[in-house]
């Protein structure tokens, strides 16, 4: 009987011999011993298969980082730097699938189609990570911008996937410099900087009245 891991699996294997989607599902499920049933019981489409493998590759860096003993010791950034090097650590062993999956996707200003699932799990996990951050004062809560703070290490997430898939570096290092510069400026963006000290002097002015009000003048 076909499970989503025997089908993922097949999916995969075909993908990276044939360098192609399977021309239908029925052919599909035929060679792989299974009938067309097997298969919509749980996926709908060759590229909910393709989503789903991209899930899995979140959920199983998530699962792993949280178990390690000095998570909760962590601040968000170093929570995110290990989430974004254990994701690509763990994407090493499917490089060929990745590669394969991202490179078909056609151009657009938006993620790809195909890392839509992946992207629930990861807005998820941030969510939480930089709420946690603006509780314990190590982020800023900034009006409006808090809330696009995930946008922001989505976006950055996306770069550094690109980047991977294009890095010939041994171990691919330049992808693991390019994380710590990329979050460590990001994060940067998201603590106290001097313009907030100057939006805070503001908003102090506009309450208390002007300094030449202030000074009788």
């Amino acid at each position: 009987m076909a499970t989503i891991d025997s089908i993922q699996s097949a999916y995969i294997d075909y993908v990276l011999t044939e360098g192609r989607e399977p021309q239908s599902v029925y052919l599909f499920a035929k060679n792989n011993e299974m009938t067309e049933e097997e298969f919509y019981r749980y996926f709908g489409s060759f590229e909910a298969v393709e989503q789903n493998i991209w899930a899995d590759f979140g959920k199983k860096t998530v699962t792993e980082i949280k178990t390690q003993e000095v998570w909760p010791q962590y601040s968000a950034r170093e929570k995110a730097l290990s989430f974004f090097y254990s994701f690509f650590e763990l994407l090493k062993r499917s490089r060929s699938f990745a590669v394969y999956s991202l490179k078909k996707q056609p151009r657009a200003l938006s993620s790809p189609r195909v890392l839509d699932n992946l992207k629930v799990i990861f807005e998820n996990f941030a969510d939480e990570i930089l709420r946690e951050g603006i509780e314990t004062g190590e982020l800023t809560d900034r009006k409006f911008f808090s809330k696009r703070y995930k946008d922001a290490l989505w976006m950055q997430f996306g770069f550094v996937l690109k980047f991977w898939t294009n890095d010939n570096s041994a171990g691919f290092e330049k992808t693991d410099e390019a994380i710590e510069k990329g979050l460590n400026v990001t994060f940067d963006l998201f603590q106290r900087s001097p313009i907030d000290n100057l939006i805070d002097y503001g908003k102090f002015l506009a309450k208390n009245g002007s300094l030449k009000e202030k000074m009788g003048m």
